[in-house]
């Protein structure tokens, strides 16, 4: 007989068990960093194990390979920023609120530049193919794709979005614009104001395309 999981009790975990789990997110948080400066080719195993602590076979214990190492990195990267742009009570934002949400997000991303650096590096690596994260990179920007387009036919059902608006053109271009002033930020961040851009980029989009009147 089942039941709902938030009736189900904690079961206490062993010691071992805890050891593990710590030893785990040290090194997902060690790989987040070398990838991030090293990218996938350029960082070993041992170079993980060694910045975790772990040896080499210890680290192989928790992650079998390095692409399961990578996959652990890139699933805890979106599950973090699928919590950030998920409201209080569970739902995901559309119409103009998923554009603010991303506007967020990138303000979020200012303070976390190791992980910006992950995601360049990994996203312009994983074009290949044969590369490890190339499904993942897929994934994500149909994932993107299908949110944005989704958030702009809600607000074009709801009378937020004006009904002409051009829903492909705005998809890629925000998706553009994010990811590039992402790579010109990590470049020279003292003269790209990521944030800032990023926000215009919304505000012309809703000077264009919004119903509501532009305040005087």
């Amino acid at each position: 007989m089942s039941f709902p999981p938030r009736y189900r009790t904690a079961r206490a975990k062993s010691r071992g068990e805890l050891s593990g789990e710590a030893s785990r997110a040290k090194a997902v948080q060690a790989a987040v960093e070398l990838f991030a400066t090293s990218g996938f080719k350029g960082t070993s195993v041992a170079r993980v194990a060694e910045k975790t602590g772990l040896s080499q076979s210890g680290l192989l214990h928790h992650f079998p390979s390095k692409a399961a190492l990578l996959a652990a990195v890139l699933e805890e990267r979106d599950a973090e920023d699928g919590r950030f742009l998920t409201t209080e009570d569970g739902q995901v934002p559309l119409g103009w609120a998923a554009f603010d949400a991303l506007a967020a997000l990138v303000a979020r991303n200012s303070t976390r530049p190791h992980l910006v650096g992950l995601f360049v590096r990994l996203s312009a690596e994983a074009t290949e193919p044969g590369h490890p994260a190339h499904g993942w990179i897929k994934e994500h920007y149909a994932g993107v794709g299908a949110w944005l387009t989704d958030a702009i036919h809600t607000g074009q059902e709801r009378g937020e979005i004006h009904p002409d608006a051009p829903v492909p053109t705005l998809v890629h271009t925000t998706i553009a614009v994010m990811d590039g002033l992402q790579q010109q930020w990590l470049v020279a961040p003292d003269r790209v104001p990521m944030v800032k851009e990023f926000a215009a980029h919304v505000s012309l989009l809703r000077s264009r395309w919004s119903t509501a009147p532009t305040p005087v």
